[in-house]
This record gives structure tokens, sequence and C-alpha cells, in this order.
């Protein structure tokens, strides 16, 4: 279930899979995907599911095929470090992907620019579109408004007997939207909410809006 806001003057479909929709620019914005990650901790040893791997690629298409996006921005972080077979997975999905691709840089993406220049995405620092800068380290400026990725942003909810859960969330301030990560076995941290932000936390298949005396 998707939630709709206004945000800066202009409507923002948020969607439970952490994915952002700009309907007036029939753009989609994912951050923090991390492909290869799953692949990268299997070879180490590490007992992660082959269906972590299978969930970005299918929720990729099904994104696709749900908006049909002109665009789609990637805010960092999109393969997680070196060339792995997960590489190939990604390749043929763009190379099928009828949307315009743009990265822009994260920290994690170290794999070669001719990479993504043979498969015409585009690599940028940064992109201003409208009234957002977009980002992939939080990037907070005297005028305008930064939509970002990096930080992975959850929170904290509390219950009666003591019970604590972490949710991923969009976290949303004065001026600032901080995406979740969109890949599987990403991890989170959890934020604290200070007057005046807003959190949407992921749970069930929804976008639940919270107010802060929820966390």
């Amino acid at each position: 279930m998707l939630h709709t806001e206004s945000i800066a003057g202009e409507t923002l479909q948020m969607h439970p899979w952490g994915a952002l929709y700009w309907e007036a620019r029939n753009m989609l914005l994912l951050s923090d995907v991390h492909l290869g990650k799953v692949t990268h901790f299997r070879k180490f040893g590490a007992a992660v599911p082959l269906q972590a791997l299978k969930r970005n690629f299918s929720r990729l298409q099904d994104l696709v095929e749900t908006f049909r996006p002109q665009q789609i921005c990637f805010l960092g972080d999109l393969f997680h470090s070196h060339m792995n077979r997960e590489w190939a997975y990604f390749e043929a999905w763009a190379q099928a992907c009828p949307s315009r691709l743009v990265l822009i840089e994260g920290n994690h993406d170290i794999i070669s620019p001719l990479r993504y220049d043979a498969l015409d995405i585009e690599l940028v620092p940064e992109l201003n579109a409208g009234p957002f800068t977009l980002t992939h380290h939080p990037d907070l400026r005297e005028d305008g408004f930064n939509i970002c990725g990096h930080i992975h942003p959850a929170v904290r909810l509390g219950g009666m007997g003591r019970q604590r859960l972490r949710l991923p969330c969009f976290f949303l301030k004065e001026r600032q939207l901080i995406l979740p990560a969109f890949g599987a076995f990403t991890g989170t941290h959890a934020l604290n909410p200070q007057p005046g932000d807003r959190i949407f936390t992921l749970a069930d298949g929804r976008v639940v809006p919270l107010d802060r005396t929820s966390t």
C-alpha cells in the first residue's frame, strides 16, 4: 500500500519496499540496493539464503512494471563491492529495462565507470531536479530540499511488556528525506526522531506514518 506525501510542493509516493516515486517527473528513486552483497557474504561462509539475492531483482522488475518510470535514479551504493556473479544478473536486468538509469555514486560504488557506461547508465556525484538535491550522503544545505540514502534509517518502537521492535523507515526532516535501504540483507541504523521529524515505517506491506509519541 502506497503512502502519498506532498514534500517541497511535489507529490511523492512512498512504496513499502522503500522506493520513492515522483509523479510529476515519472521518476523512481531507490537507495542502497547493495547488489552483490549476498554473494559476497556467501563466498566467505555466511549462511545467507539465495532468496535474498532473487528478491532484489524480482522487486526491481515489479517496480518497473508497476510505475513504468521514465527514469530510475539510484541514490548510491547500487553494488556492494567488487564484481561478482550478481553483476551478470544486474547487467541482464539493466539491458532489458526501458527506463533511463542514473546512479548517484555512493561510497560502495567502486566498480569501474566503464562498466556502467557500457550499460548506458549515467554516473553523477549528485543530481539537482526541481526543488530537490539528490545525493547519497545526507547533505543539508542553506536552501533547497535534500533527498538521500546511506543511513539505512530505522526507528525503534516500544510496546507493553517492554517489547522492542526496529523497523526500516522513510525519515523526514524539515528539509531532508532519508530513504530506507532497498536491498535485502543490508541492515538498518536506528535514528532518534527530534521534534518536527516525521517517520514512515515499512511493515506488513504498508507504509505507516507514525506520531513521534509512538517511538
